[in-house]
C-alpha cells in the first residue's frame, strides 16, 4: 500500500517548519504507527487469559464501588469520551460550586 503525502512551502515559511508539515502529515496517515506495530508477530491472546483479565476488572471496579460507597476515596467526576476542552469558560463556574453530598451538615 503506498500513499502519497505532499506538502509544499507557503511564504516566509522556513525548511524547518515544512519539514515539521510533512512530519505531522505522516503521522496523521497512521503509516508510521501501523508500521511499528506490524514489526514483530504479537500473537493473540488465549480465551482463559481474556476471561481472567475481564473477572479482574469486574472485580476491581465492584472494590472501587464499595470504597466509594463507604466514603474512603471520592469518585471521580465522569468525563464524556472524545469531548473537546474548548469551553472551559463554563466549566469554571460549576467548580465553585460543591458537589452532592459534600458541605452537607450530618445528622447525628
Amino acid at each position: 500500500m503506498s500513499l502519497n503525502v505532499e506538502v509544499s512551502k507557503t511564504g516566509n515559511e522556513t525548511a524547518l517548519a515544512t519539514i515539521r508539515k510533512f512530519s505531522r502529515k505522516v503521522q496523521g496517515t497512521g503509516l508510521v504507527k501501523n508500521a511499528r506495530k506490524r514489526r514483530y508477530y504479537a500473537r493473540q491472546t488465549s480465551k482463559i487469559v481474556k476471561k481472567k483479565r475481564a473477572l479482574k476488572l469486574l472485580k476491581r471496579r465492584a472494590e472501587y464501588r464499595q470504597k466509594v460507597k463507604e466514603g474512603k476515596i471520592i469518585e471521580a467526576p465522569r468525563r464524556a469520551p472524545y469531548a473537546r476542552q474548548s469551553n472551559q469558560g463554563s466549566q469554571g463556574s460549576d467548580s465553585s460550586q460543591t458537589r452532592s453530598g459534600e458541605g452537607m451538615p450530618i445528622a447525628h
